[in-house]
């Protein structure tokens, strides 16, 4: 949706390094906010962007206006069940649908044969995954691994509205990602331990306040209760206006049951 970081530029190089001609997509899509949320304020800088596209060698930067993607009279929305119930669905209604929708779009006009993804939006890449599955649409989707600052923070558009109160305060949603996974280090695999864990360092910041945390079915996206194969770890954390969404993947420790 634009306001690129770097983030976006390692989707770029990915892209770059694995076709022959790549494409980027730059469009705040309307449906995807829900009525209270940020689509009037959320940061634009096309000339930026475009800056960024020539500089990681894009070939085509795709700049749609709302009124192509969206005519006064459409009728017709893409929902993925089950996927988009739960977590940022539940938290975002209506958000999914609008994600899937536009991705549907997006993806019959390029026609493109990869499409990249990061892995900070776990539950939209998977919904994404789902999607082209279930409707049979020709395309690879390709998840890649998320891009943080130097203190860990997950990369994000929206980052810029933090104060720099809020930023420092920000930086104990990796914290709590990390304690999180040092318990399943330890051996424990007890869910609602793992999940405390990280929601004590969220707790412990004054300025943040937990949405959600869950350790749940890296497919289904449903909750665990005992940690016996691989899972997410997902967490939506509220800073001042910001929603921050950050993610791993946790597997038991070896030799534990």
């Amino acid at each position: 949706m634009g306001a690129l970081h770097e983030g976006h530029r390692s989707l770029m190089r990915a892209i770059n390094e694995s076709t022959d001609v790549s494409v980027v997509s730059v469009f705040v899509n309307p449906t995807q906010f829900g009525p209270d949320e940020d689509l009037e304020t959320y940061p634009r800088d096309q000339t930026a962007d475009v800056d960024v596209c020539i500089a990681q060698g894009v070939d085509y930067l795709f700049l749609p206006a709302v009124e192509e993607i969206y005519a006064d009279d459409a009728a017709t929305f893409v929902e993925v069940e089950g996927l988009s119930d739960r977590l940022e669905g539940a938290s975002r209604p209506g958000h999914f649908r609008g994600v899937a929708t536009v991705v549907t779009k997006l993806l019959n006009i390029v026609g493109p044969h990869v499409a990249a993804f990061g892995q900070k939006d776990a539950q939209q890449a998977a919904l994404v995954q789902r999607m082209v599955q279930d409707l049979f649409i020709d395309v690879e989707i390709h998840v890649h691994p998320t891009v943080r600052e130097a203190d860990g923070l997950a990369l994000s558009s929206r980052n810029r509205y933090l104060s720099d109160e809020e930023r420092a305060a920000a930086a104990a949603v990796p914290r709590a990602i990390e304690a999180a996974r040092r318990r399943v280090e330890e051996g424990e695999t007890d869910a609602e331990k793992i999940v405390e864990a990280a929601r004590t360092v969220i707790e412990n910041e004054p300025l943040l306040r937990v949405d959600y945390i869950e350790l749940v079915g890296r497919r289904s996206f449903n909750p665990i209760e005992q940690l016996e194969k691989e899972a997410l770890l997902l967490a939506a954390i509220h800073c001042g206006t910001v929603r921050l969404l950050d993610n791993t993947q946790l597997s038991p420790a070896t030799g534990s049951e």
